[in-house]
């Protein structure tokens, strides 16, 4: 999948100094995960739901 127009998104609770966080792009039937510290690295394809179904379960976890 070609990422390179990809809009990312980053956590408004990004510090200034980058933090440990993701970022995210919407696109068509999915979604685009990953690491802020390594935007040339892997990158995680998740449907809409499976993302949801990941937040609230390491949500469930606190």
């Amino acid at each position: 999948m070609d990422l390179r127009n990809a809009k990312w998104r980053k956590s408004t609770y990004t510090g200034s100094n980058g933090g440990n966080c993701v970022e995210l792009a919407g696109l068509p039937g999915t979604v685009a995960v990953r690491d802020s510290k390594d935007p040339d690295g892997p990158v995680l394809l998740l449907s809409r739901t499976a993302l949801r179904e990941a937040v609230r379960a390491a949500s469930d976890e606190r």
